[in-house]
C-alpha cells in the first residue's frame, strides 16, 4: 500500500526532559497541548502514532494531485496552528524553566511517499516497512535551519513548481539505508508571516495558570525520582 508519511517534530523537546520535577512535568503537558494543535491543524491526515515530542501522520494511497495540498498546505497550517497554541500557552504566570523556555520550541517536518503495510500489536495498528524506518532516520539531519519540511525525491517531484523552486538539496547519510538525496524547504517560504501574539489580561493569565498546575498535577505525583531533582 502506497502512503504519504509525515512527521511533524517539536524541537527543544529532549532539552526540556532535563528539567527540574515541576518543570518536566508542564515540558510534558505543554509539548502535549502543541502535538494536539499540530493534529487538529490536519484533518485530512490520519495519525499513525504519537511518539514523544512528535506526530507521525499519513495519507493512504494518495494521487499525485493530492500530494502538494496534503504536504505544502498542511504543513502550513500545522506550523500556524501550533505557533498559535505557543504563543497561547506562554501567556500564563509559572516561573519554571519549561514556561519560561517556551518560546525556544520549534516544528519541523519530514516527509515521504512509500510502500507500507498495517501492522496491528495488541489492538493498536501501526504502518511497518523500509519506508517507514527511512521517513523516521530523516528526522537526524544537518538541516541548517530550525524550520523546515525536509522531503524525498519522491514527494518533491510532486510538489508545485513554485515550491519546489525554494527547495535546497542535500546528502544525507541515513543509518541503515545509506546516502539520500533529500531536499528541504524552509517554513517561511511556505508558511507566511506568523499573527502576532494574543493580547491576554491578568485574568486570564491566572486562569492559564491555574489550568497548567491542575493539569500538571498528576504528572508531578507519579513521576518516579530516579535522581530527578
Amino acid at each position: 500500500m502506497r502512503a504519504l508519511l509525515l512527521i511533524a517534530d517539536i524541537g527543544g523537546y529532549t532539552r526540556f526532559m532535563k528539567l527540574t520535577r515541576l518543570s518536566q512535568a508542564h515540558a510534558q503537558e505543554n509539548t502535549d497541548r502543541l502535538l494536539e494543535a499540530l493534529v487538529e491543524a490536519a484533518p485530512r491526515l490520519e495519525l499513525v502514532n504519537l511518539e514523544g515530542d512528535a506526530a507521525f501522520l499519513s495519507v493512504y494511497e494518495p494521487r499525485d494531485d493530492e500530494v502538494a495540498p496534503a504536504l505544502a498546505g498542511v504543513a502550513a497550517a500545522m506550523h500556524r496552528s501550533f505557533h498559535e497554541r505557543r504563543q497561547r500557552l506562554e501567556q500564563n504566570y509559572c516561573p519554571c524553566d519549561a514556561c519560561a523556555q517556551l518560546s525556544d520550541l520549534t516544528v519541523k517536518f519530514v516527509a515521504h511517499v512509500g510502500d507500507v503495510v498495517k501492522q496491528a500489536v495488541a489492538s493498536r495498528t501501526t504502518l511497518a516497512g523500509l519506508d517507514v524506518i527511512l521517513v523516521h532516520r530523516m528526522l537526524k539531519n544537518s538541516v541548517p535551519i530550525p524550520e523546515y519540511v525536509l522531503m524525498t525525491d519522491a514527494v518533491l517531484g510532486r510538489l508545485p513548481g513554485d515550491v519546489q523552486g525554494h527547495a535546497e538539496s542535500i546528502e544525507e547519510e541515513l543509518e541503515g539505508i545509506g546516502t539520500e538525496r533529500l531536499h528541504f524547504v524552509s517554513l517561511e517560504q511556505i508558511a507566511g508571516e506568523l499573527p502576532p501574539p494574543p493580547k491576554i489580561g491578568a485574568i486570564g493569565k491566572l486562569g492559564a495558570t491555574l489550568a497548567l498546575t491542575f493539569r500538571g498535577l498528576p504528572r508531578m505525583v507519579f513521576q518516579p525520582n530516579e535522581g530527578r531533582p
